[in-house]
């Protein structure tokens, strides 16, 4: 059985979908969490009203501020006293190609790259910043997407290009930190079950049909995957990309 106790934890966007579920993972095996929401404070607190404030704690950022980035981070580390790690799930994922109007495209490319990658980075480098101070060991597991690899539809190639940038920057974390004990991951999603995504699913007649286990993935599943790299169990994995997709696509 896997047990985080004693473990502290960052995980961006978890208020609802793949966050709150793999929060609510890595809170059943023991894991004390520091919890950040956007717009959904009322989603996020379910947990901590679950677990109490000694586990659990709160925290609302705008991703796409750099300073509100910073903020977060020195909060969490505040509450924390020192982290373990980080998971990197927040994402913004707005629709716009290149047949919409110029100011749809400019805003859409400008928030994805400031949420999805900016903000990664940030965070990134203030872990990495962290955990060298507190001459500690520590993770980060960034969520990237299936589409990193194998690109997405039109209106979302922005989306595309900023995982792909975010499995760079991971393979380059791994890399380069390997030897100060610091492990970097991705989680490569295809299609998963979330409130934000079952939309998408119902209006893509051809999203389920090409996946061979025939449906999305639960954001459970994700969380386990979370829970088991936190746990310490594939280390040399470090700079790996993990693919949960039903089969759909391998890189």
């Amino acid at each position: 059985m896997i047990t985080l106790e004693g473990k502290t934890y960052l995980i961006t966007g978890a208020s609802k979908g793949i966050g709150a579920a793999s929060a609510r993972v890595l809170l059943e095996a023991g894991a004390r969490l520091v919890l950040h929401y956007h717009h959904d404070k009322a989603k996020a607190a379910d947990l901590l009203a679950d677990y109490g404030p000694e586990r659990v704690h709160v925290l609302g950022a705008d991703l796409g501020d750099q300073d509100a980035v910073r903020a977060l981070f020195a909060d969490a580390v505040a509450w924390a006293g020192a982290l373990d790690g980080i998971v990197n799930n927040a994402a913004a994922m707005p629709y716009s190609g290149p047949e919409d109007a110029i100011a749809a495209w400019d805003a859409d490319w400008d928030l994805v790259w400031r949420v999805n990658v900016r903000a990664v980075a940030d965070l990134c480098r203030a872990a990495v910043l962290h955990f060298k101070a507190e001459g500690r060991p520590g993770m980060i597991i960034n969520i990237a997407s299936r589409a990193a690899f194998r690109g997405d539809l039109p209106d979302a190639m922005h989306y595309a290009a900023s995982k792909g940038a975010v499995v760079a920057l991971t393979r380059s974390l791994a890399k380069g930190y390997a030897r100060d004990g610091i492990r970097a991951y991705c989680i490569a999603p295809g299609w998963v079950l979330t409130e934000r995504v079952a939309p998408r699913i119902e209006s893509t007649p051809t999203a389920l049909a090409e996946i061979p286990m025939g449906e999305a993935a639960p954001p459970a599943e994700i969380g386990n995957i979370i829970a088991f790299l936190f746990a310490g169990l594939a280390h040399h994995a470090t700079g790996a990309t993990i693919d949960i997709n039903g089969a759909s696509y391998f890189h």
